[in-house]
């Protein structure tokens, strides 16, 4: 059966890299969420305090970063890792969140993401979500998704995601948070977010996840049978 590349771009709290693992698992497909490998390299920039303005700071640090993905037996997902250390549940965490919408507007850091990206993709049959992946890393894409949902709806469910961790945290910060990564996304000089051309647009405000998983999957069945 043919394999094909499918893109998974959208806003923050769509539930992209969710409803992308699924349908690998549906199609047999490697999920790649390039989300993860930006909050690993803004992870290690934390952990370093390595400086932002300093390009060969950032070259340096960029030099030291080793990223993979290898399967959790225990859950069935791929997981990141970063210089062999499993950071998935660190990357979900406030201080990351915060500063990884700065952290990929670095040009030297989305350079490096996406050439570890396009070389993961190039024997087809992967699910890649993010926010370029359907404009920079693979702009011919045979399924594009662009996923978006009401902004309300993207707050509340975040709120509800990081309550669990942080009991205190207000949904007002919720809603800073997103609406700051919304703006630096969209506006950033380097590979902003914007939706493909040619992408089928999936809004989820008012889907079940085994709804928007079978409007996605019947989408790539098509294209595989193209």
């Amino acid at each position: 059966m043919k394999k094909i590349v499918i893109t998974v771009d959208g806003w923050s709290s769509c539930g992209k890299s969710t409803m992308a693992r699924q349908l690998a698992k549906k199609l047999s497909y490697i999920f790649i969420d390039s989300g993860a490998m930006y909050r690993a390299i803004t992870l290690f920039f934390i952990r370093n305090q390595v400086d932002y303005t300093d390009e060969q700071a950032i070259l340096l640090a960029l030099a030291q970063v080793h990223l993979s993905f290898k399967l959790n037996e225990g859950n069935g997902n791929n997981e990141i890792w970063l210089n062999n250390e499993n950071v998935e549940s660190f990357i979900r965490e406030m201080p990351v969140a915060e500063k990884v919408s700065e952290v990929a507007a670095l040009g030297k850091v989305r350079n490096f993401a996406v050439a570890q990206q396009q070389l993961i993709g190039s024997e087809k049959g992967i699910v890649m979500d993010g926010r370029d992946i359907g404009t920079a890393v693979f702009p011919d894409a045979e399924l594009k998704i662009f996923m978006t949902a009401d902004i309300a709806v993207r707050v509340e469910r975040r709120w509800k995601e990081l309550k669990i961790k942080y009991p205190k945290i207000s949904i007002e910060e919720v809603r800073d948070n997103l609406a700051s990564r919304d703006h630096a996304d969209s506006t950033r000089a380097i590979s902003p977010l914007r939706k493909p051309g040619d992408a089928l647009v999936l809004d989820n405000s008012h889907l079940t996840p085994s709804e928007q998983l079978k409007m996605a999957l019947d989408w790539a069945n098509e294209k595989i049978k193209d």
